[in-house]
């Protein structure tokens, strides 16, 4: 039996990814946590590794809770070849990097899901970064610090990672042979809460400047959130990430204020919105509502809904499905918008 192409390329991103190894550069700071070793099942010869870890804070994370997180990592696939590690605990923020071949000149951040309960790193993350690499863009896999974890910033602790995330890739720009101008984000799910959250709320801000980086631009080139948690209004959130975010009993006001349909402005950049109708965990309606926040802001804004397709489908749950059309669409309109 033969496969085409395309069932080739799918088949590769399901195979193993590699994960945070032993080996990445450490924060540097006082009784800073090494992440645990974490063993890839089966990797084959020649899949793109992550080229360097950047840490975000040089001086440790803001407000660390007492007592600190440990970092932990449970492997949740059962498939002997896949990998599907949740990351939690996470006391050292840092972009993990995928390096092109041949760089276009544009990068794209990317932030994972998970629910606030934890960060899904090889689905949503590194799937998505060997796929970028492998057309040209720089992406970052962003780890960032789960807000129900006693931060100091609280709701606003993911946001303050994926601002100084932004920052860091620009004020390192050109050891990526990037053009600083050209940096997107991309988010899954509750990621996709902070795709959102940093294109609505670029400019807020949530934690002190730390060093040059913190004098640029946190805005996005453009946005892609991606069957995304939006709205914290109970009629439509998805529960685990709303409890995560602001806790059992949260006011009107604070679910308000991390809504980001609620908070656009017309200083939000361009969005790219997916989802499926018959996604059973975030309804579709929290992209609808930021959909409408979007035009009512005269953002440019390019919508795509499908079907069928469920909720977590990545990369890797498309295949045979409409729904696997989505990261070429992506890929187009980001042409458009002058990206890549």
């Amino acid at each position: 039996m033969t496969l085409d192409r395309r069932s080739v390329l799918a088949k590769g991103l399901t195979t193993t990814m590699m994960g945070v190894m032993a080996s990445e550069a450490t924060s540097g700071r006082a009784g800073a946590q090494t992440p645990p070793p974490v063993s890839a099942k089966g990797l084959p010869p020649g899949l793109p590794q992550p080229a360097e870890t950047l840490d975000l804070w040089p001086g440790g994370a803001p407000g660390l809770p007492s007592p600190a997180p440990v970092e932990q990592v449970d492997e949740r696939s059962t498939d002997p070849l896949v990998n599907d590690r949740a990351v939690y605990g996470i006391t050292r923020p840092r972009l993990v990097v995928f390096r092109p071949d041949r760089p276009n000149g544009a990068a794209v951040l990317i932030a994972p899901g998970g629910g606030y309960r934890w960060v899904v790193v090889d689905k949503e993350g590194y799937e998505m970064g060997r796929w970028l690499a492998a057309r040209g863009f720089t992406a970052f896999v962003l780890f960032y610090r789960l807000p129900g974890e006693g931060w100091a910033s609280g709701p606003d602790t993911p946001l303050a990672d994926a601002q100084r995330a932004m920052r860091l890739i620009r004020h390192r720009a050109r050891d990526f042979a990037i053009d600083p101008e050209r940096v997107a984000a991309m988010g899954f799910s509750a990621g996709g809460h902070v795709c959102a959250d940093l294109a609505a709320r670029w400019a807020a801000p949530v934690y002190a400047p730390v060093d040059a980086a913190d004098s640029l631009s946190a805005r996005p080139h453009c946005a892609a959130p991606l069957y995304p948690v939006v709205s914290m209004d109970p009629a439509i959130a998805h529960p685990g990430s709303r409890a995560k975010l602001l806790g059992p009993s949260p006011t009107a006001q604070a679910e308000a204020a991390h809504s980001p349909d609620r908070l656009i402005t017309a200083a939000a950049p361009p969005h790219f919105l997916l989802h499926a109708e018959d996604d059973d965990v975030v309804p579709v309606d929290n992209t609808l509502r930021l959909h409408a926040a979007l035009r009512a802001a005269r953002v440019p804004v390019e919508l795509h809904l499908f079907t069928h397709g469920g909720h977590g489908f990545g990369l890797r749950k498309t295949v045979g499905k409409p729904v696997e059309a989505w990261p070429d669409l992506w890929r187009a309109w980001v042409r458009t918008m002058g990206l890549g």
